[in-house]
């Protein structure tokens, strides 16, 4: 039996679900320099019937595919290492394209340092996994990622119909405290599932000494019931602005969660932010939002550090609930004006990411697959 035929045997039987039948497969482009991975990859996945691959053997026949393309690609597979144009080059490239702003970009390659895996996130990147990977994660991550492209399907769909029902609809929007305000164009900030899937990342790598701390608008819940819905999206969105200009230096990756919660990821004890730090960044924030003529200055909080050195990709997730926990409590972060703006808000995040966590768990007690070794 070959790998193929024992794929197709193994998956729907053990572990999957057979595709319905006539339901719209994924369109893939796989992006790497090596054939052998190429042909792996198309054979492999093709055998599964939930995705159409298409491949490419550079930076420069993958762009010139999706000009091509009848209709747009619904995820990318790209390897880093590659000649003339490397993958996170391309990554960045596909990501100033339009039709692609949000289409889902996993980052399939043998390079596992830091340096990568940082840069690769920064440049759009919304997932990754190093070689040598198995075909049952890298499913489990496309229809992730299938997931996550019907979503921004859905939202860009709804934003269509606001504009054309009213023109400024989406500035007078009804903003939920617990909903991620949109950070674009922020330097090294990442989306909410973009940021999940770094963090278990590094925590798969085990090899950093990484740690990610919570940071947190002062009074945020008296903020979102006195500011203009717009006001309200733009004050945090100034905040985030901020805090990136602070860990400019140290290359900090940042993601806002809601509830006015900001998660940093940091690398080294030296780019670790602590309490010490909060009087010069809420200088900063305070300095930028009168220079934009806000009516309100924000404070943040800096709550404890969390490591991620020698957890797994599960633990990475417990890592972000406990740093958001740790947050909530006062003697964990100091000073007076900790204690405010404490409420039952920051329990949506905890529990999501408590949820996440424990699927996080689940899939790693699952993927011991026997059926199938490394590639």
């Amino acid at each position: 039996m070959s790998l193929t035929d024992d794929m197709s045997a193994e998956m729907p039987g053990k572990r999957g679900r057979r595709p319905r039948r006539n339901a719209p497969k994924m369109r893939v482009l796989a992006v790497d320099d090596d054939q052998s991975i190429l042909a792996l990859l198309q054979t492999a996945l093709s055998a599964l019937g939930l995705f159409e691959v298409s491949i490419a053997d550079s930076g420069e026949e993958a762009l010139r595919q999706i000009e091509r393309a009848d209709k747009p690609f619904d995820c990318f597979l790209l390897d880093i290492q590659m000649p003339a144009m490397n993958g996170i080059e391309l990554c960045r490239e596909i990501r100033g394209l339009r039709a692609h702003h949000k289409t889902p970009i996993v980052m399939l390659t043998a390079m596992s340092e830091r340096k990568y895996i940082d840069e690769s996130f920064v440049a759009g990147a919304t997932d990754y996994i190093t070689k040598p990977f198995d075909f049952f994660e890298l499913r489990s991550r496309l229809s992730a990622a299938q997931r996550m492209n019907q979503e921004h399907a859905r939202a860009s769909d709804s934003v269509e119909v606001a504009r054309k029902l009213k023109k400024e609809l989406d500035s007078n929007l009804m903003i939920s405290l617990s909903d991620p305000v949109a950070m674009t164009d922020i330097e090294r900030m990442l989306g909410h599932s973009e940021f999940e899937n770094y963090v278990m990342q590094l925590g798969q790598t085990k090899r950093f000494s990484s740690y990610v701390m919570a940071l947190k608008i002062v009074d945020i819940e008296r903020h979102h019931a006195t500011l203009s819905n717009a006001d309200f999206r733009e004050a945090v969105q100034e905040t985030g602005r901020a805090l990136s200009r602070f860990t400019r230096k140290t290359g900090n990756i940042l993601s806002y969660r809601g509830n006015g919660v900001f998660l940093c990821a940091c690398h080294g004890k030296q780019a670790i932010l602590t309490p010490d730090h909060r009087e010069a960044l809420n200088r900063m924030l305070a300095t930028m939002m009168a220079g934009r003529r806000f009516d309100v200055v924000f404070e943040l909080d800096v709550g404890g550090v969390v490591s991620l050195r020698l957890t797994s990709r599960s633990g990475a997730l417990f890592a972000l609930t406990k740093a958001t926990t740790m947050l909530e409590t006062p003697e964990a972060i100091g000073g007076a004006t900790s204690r405010r703006g404490r409420g039952n808000a920051a329990a949506e995040p905890s529990q999501r990411n408590d949820r996440l966590a424990y699927e996080a768990v689940l899939k790693d007690l699952l993927t011991d697959e026997p059926s199938l070794n490394r590639y």
